[in-house]
């Protein structure tokens, strides 16, 4: 029997792409790295994401108030509520003729809803609503319960070991940054998410629109599709 934890490790992003959620589906434990910087100028995925208005891939973004010095995701407050209101307008226009809008919308527009004190905590409770709906076992922690003040890779890997993990599932592309021989030196295996191709069908759009947020996926598949996909862990497969 293989004992080893798998863990992913990513700042708790707005509204996500699918493939956040299917590095969730490859982790054992999930820690949200709430308690880093937010980006000190523009947007981050933090608070923007792309949807299809238009088939086009355009941003949506909260607006945030941002305090004189540095700022951490969890300490990062809404500017105001008004927001909600123009992303769930946006989302009714674009995708109301999509095959599954109707089964899903309520639902995602009470995600959108909700209420948080922080941006973090706003992110957190959409990413792991979907997580439970697609019914990924898996266990989620925020960095911020350790209370840690190493940063960069030592860090990840004394996030890694509070969890009792020994495989750091890096993103997609990670190989071009990462210190693998701390993580050897550590005894942590690292490995990298490397979703499989999924398109699907999406109304009126020609060629397929990567890196949109999962509520694309929802909207034009539907949650059993897509908790279909997950489960067989990565085959490839189109809808």
């Amino acid at each position: 029997m293989d004992n080893r934890v798998t863990v992913g490790i990513h700042q708790p992003n707005f509204m996500p792409w699918l493939g956040y959620f299917y590095k969730i589906a490859k982790s054992d434990t999930f820690i949200f790295l709430d308690d880093v910087q937010f980006t000190k100028t523009g947007s981050s995925y933090t608070n923007r994401v792309a949807i299809n208005i238009s088939n086009q891939s355009y941003f949506i973004t909260i607006p945030i108030k941002r305090s004189s010095g540095t700022q951490n995701i969890n300490e990062t407050e809404f500017l105001n509520e008004k927001w909600k209101k123009k992303v769930i307008g946006s989302i009714q226009a674009n995708y109301a003729k999509s095959p599954y809008f109707k089964e899903h919308k309520d639902y995602i527009f009470e995600l959108i809803n909700y209420r948080a004190e922080n941006l973090a905590d706003y992110n957190i409770h959409f990413i792991t609503s979907i997580s439970q709906a697609l019914e990924l076992n898996t266990t989620f922690a925020k960095s911020s319960q350790f209370n840690l003040s190493s940063s960069s890779t030592k860090r990840l890997v004394e996030l890694i070991h509070l969890v009792k993990g020994d495989i750091y599932l890096s993103g997609a592309g990670g190989d071009n940054y990462q210190e693998e021989k701390i993580y050897q030196k550590n005894n942590i295996t690292l490995t990298y998410n490397n979703m499989p191709n999924f398109n699907y069908t999406q109304p009126k759009s020609e060629n397929f629109i990567k890196g949109l947020s999962i509520i694309d996926a929802l909207f034009n598949v539907g949650i059993e599709n897509l908790k279909h996909f997950f489960n067989k862990k990565g085959k490839k497969g189109k809808i």
